[in-house]
């Protein structure tokens, strides 16, 4: 098992809605991409939150427009040895350097945290610091989880609030 390394933050200046993640799965390290499984739900429940499209794009595309709703994305976990995705399989992880991301971000008002993993590993690393923000936990988008997705579109779209 190799030491593999998670994907930069995508975010801009005025970014107020960080999202997420654990750390990026086999198919969107191999792409290069944030949840570039083709079934992982994010871009369509995403897509849903900012009233557009975002499944529909092409990649470059999709991260344009989030960040066009000041939103960013990134993961909590920078590197680690994994076999397979699946989250209950990360070992030796080094988590992402979260609080110096958002000390150049003072617009972030609202974290959210895609999936249990994500939220446990992200508050840690936030401590007494999560007070300043609006933390919410969201039911991950993998296609793993095995929620249904008009259940994950209901809780997912509480963000709407923090994209308006």
């Amino acid at each position: 098992m190799t030491l593999q390394q998670g994907l930069a933050p995508v975010v801009g200046a005025d970014t107020r809605l960080l999202v997420l993640g654990s750390f990026p799965g086999v198919a969107s390290l191999q792409v290069q991409q944030y949840y570039g499984h083709p079934r992982n739900h994010f871009w369509r429940l995403m897509g849903e939150v900012v009233g557009e499209p975002l499944y529909e794009l092409a990649y470059a595309e999709r991260l344009a427009t989030l960040l066009r709703h000041r939103v960013g994305l990134w993961d909590v976990i920078t590197r680690a040895r994994r076999e397979g995705s699946l989250d209950s399989n990360i070992r030796a992880h080094v988590g992402s350097d979260l609080l110096n991301l958002l000390g150049n971000l003072p617009a972030v008002t609202t974290l959210a945290f895609n999936g249990g993993t994500a939220a446990r590993i992200g508050l840690k690393q936030l401590g007494a610091e999560a007070g300043r923000y609006r933390i919410v936990a969201l039911p991950s988008s993998s296609p793993a989880y095995t929620l249904a997705y008009a259940h994950k579109l209901t809780a997912w779209l509480a963000l709407q609030a923090a994209v308006a």
